[in-house]
């Protein structure tokens, strides 16, 4: 590649014409202005492809075509694209690339497709469609019959770049390249691997939909669309990730949203540059938000189309991503994490009703055993009518070692839990809460109490909605256990205080993490307190910043 190459190349040049049989119309680094790339002298050595092994170093598709052929453009010659779709996509040696070529109307083609993906009765039709073309039917411009006259498919566009041309194939389109043309076709024709849409395990209801999130994002949002006709409702695609072109839509309503935070979206997402999110969602969060060791989630995550398109409505942004089943939601606050659907779906009283033994639960998880420790380890300041919580024996085990101990039993019954088989489940179940629990009561290692206070604490993560939210509960309980057991009420004063403080500074996408407390809106605040009925809530929440803040025509 490099001018200081040439003596090596013309030394080696007997050796490597006994390995490497050039073809005339294709040279690596050769395209149709006939400049070409310098060999590498270690090609006899290794064959064909010890320039890709070796020299090339490509980042992207384009700089990977642009190494091959000297220009990213369409060669007009089959023999040359084809022998770049080799080196570029391995044609010839991945058992599900195809470049099947073929004449129609005395016009040479080539059908450039990913096997796995193709649908075969629409590739069938649009191929019988094309074998009534003739030499004279096609006698003008080749490439305008093609496409305007012969091409039975709606999908269908153009392009003369050949790296877009690969990325298509590579998510799941057909190109269709044609001998003497710098232009090809592309078809959608692509048919992903695909699941029924099921009820989300996560956020199950007892009454309303049954559809959930799929892996494909076409699916997701079909589901989302049937949902919302809105026709300011907007998805807008882009890709993320030089190597795996991860398809991305962020979703919005025009006339709702606020258009800042929407533009702030777009412009992070462009700057990501990185090879790619093959774990979809988690990783363009990490990506787009920068929350660092920050534990708890600056993004709400849903499975369920009614959720997603319910915080549109409100002027949410949200973001699907393909191959993921579940959307994120942004900007998102500590207490939208608090909520679940099963609170809309029942009556204003009810859903208040299980919205309250929601937040008891959540608080219970948090502060329920560091207060109990306090309470045991600093008897004089338990009030007269709690006389009777403490423990009436004493364990071999120091009750702040006992409280570290449940807790990671528990996260290693939770883990074993999800990898192991469901009809083995239940009995896994029993073992941990008959064997394990009451053995360690009555070998006196654990006192009744801990194991008791523990279940409830453990229960109330589990009733939180956001699994994420739950799990950075959980971290900040054995916090707030180590601080009381070292310090005492200064610990657990001091302790929350801190948790308080660090939540209050956080942003999600710009927005105050703990509204409505903090900044306080009285109205907003009493909206997350009650399930309103659906009348009374004739304002959108103002902390999305809706250019259109009614919900309701006067």
């Amino acid at each position: 590649m490099t001018n200081d190459r040439h003596s090596e190349m013309e030394q080696g040049t007997q050796t490597k014409e006994s390995v490497i049989t050039f073809i005339p119309d294709f040279d690596p680094g050769h395209d149709d202005s006939g400049d070409t790339k310098q060999d590498d002298p270690n090609a006899a050595k290794f064959g064909v492809d010890s320039g890709k092994k070796l020299n090339e170093i490509s980042n992207s598709i384009e700089e990977s075509v642009i190494y091959w052929q000297h220009s990213d453009s369409i060669s007009r010659k089959l023999i040359t694209t084809k022998k770049t779709l080799e080196q570029v996509v391995g044609l010839g040696e991945s058992i599900d690339v195809d470049f099947r070529e073929m004449t129609f109307g005395g016009k040479r083609t080539g059908l450039f497709l990913i096997t796995s993906f193709a649908k075969d009765f629409i590739l069938q039709g649009i191929l019988n469609r094309l074998t009534y073309l003739t030499p004279e039917t096609i006698s003008g411009y080749a490439l305008k019959t093609f496409f305007e006259e012969y091409i039975p498919h709606i999908q269908v566009e153009t392009t003369d770049k050949l790296s877009v041309c690969i990325t298509k194939a590579l998510s799941g389109m057909s190109v269709l390249f044609l001998e003497g043309e710098e232009t090809a076709i592309v078809m959608d024709t692509r048919s992903y691997p695909v699941r029924n849409p099921e009820e989300p395990s996560l956020e199950r209801v007892v009454r309303g939909a049954r559809d959930g999130f799929t892996e494909t994002l076409l699916a997701n949002i079909g589901l989302v669309r049937r949902r919302l006709r809105d026709p300011g409702l907007k998805f807008e695609h882009t890709q993320i990730g030089r190597r795996t072109k991860t398809d991305v839509c962020v979703a919005y309503i025009d006339d709702i949203v606020d258009k800042v935070q929407v533009e702030n979206l777009k412009e992070q997402l462009s700057q990501i540059d990185i090879e790619g999110i093959p774990l979809a969602d988690k990783q363009l969060e990490e990506a787009i938000i920068h929350k660092g060791w920050n534990p708890y989630p600056m993004a709400r995550y849903s499975e369920r189309p009614d959720v997603v398109a319910s915080h549109i409505l409100e002027g949410r942004v949200v973001l699907f991503v393909d191959t993921s089943p579940s959307v994120m939601i942004l900007p998102t606050t500590f207490f939208d994490l608090c909520q679940h659907a099963e609170e809309n779906r029942q009556t204003a009283f009810m859903g208040t009703y299980l919205r309250w033994i929601r937040f008891f639960g959540i608080l219970a998880s948090l502060f329920l055993l560091p207060l109990w420790l306090l309470i045991v380890i600093h008897p004089e300041i338990k009030p007269p009518a709690l006389a009777f919580i403490g423990p009436q024996a004493q364990a071999k085990v120091p009750l702040i070692a006992q409280f570290l101990i449940v807790e990671f039993g528990v996260d290693l019954m939770r883990m074993a839990a999800v990898h192991t088989p469901t009809p083995l489940a239940s009995a896994m179940g029993l073992i941990a809460a008959i064997l394990v629990g009451d053995i360690a009561v009555k070998t006196g290692l654990f006192v009744n109490e801990v194991v008791l206070y523990m279940a409830v604490a453990a229960i109330g993560m589990f009733a939180t909605p956001s699994y994420e939210l739950g799990l950075a509960n959980r971290l900040v309980r054995i916090v707030l256990l180590v601080a009381v057991a070292l310090y005492g009420v200064p610990g657990f004063v001091v302790g929350i205080t801190l948790l308080i403080v660090l939540l209050t500074l956080r942003r999600s996408f710009n927005s105050s993490y703990l509204w409505p407390f903090i900044p306080f809106n009285a109205k907003a605040l009493a909206a997350v307190l009650f399930r309103m009925p659906v009348t009374y809530a004739k304002t959108r929440p103002s902390f999305n910043k809706p250019r259109d803040n009614s919900r309701m025509s006067e």
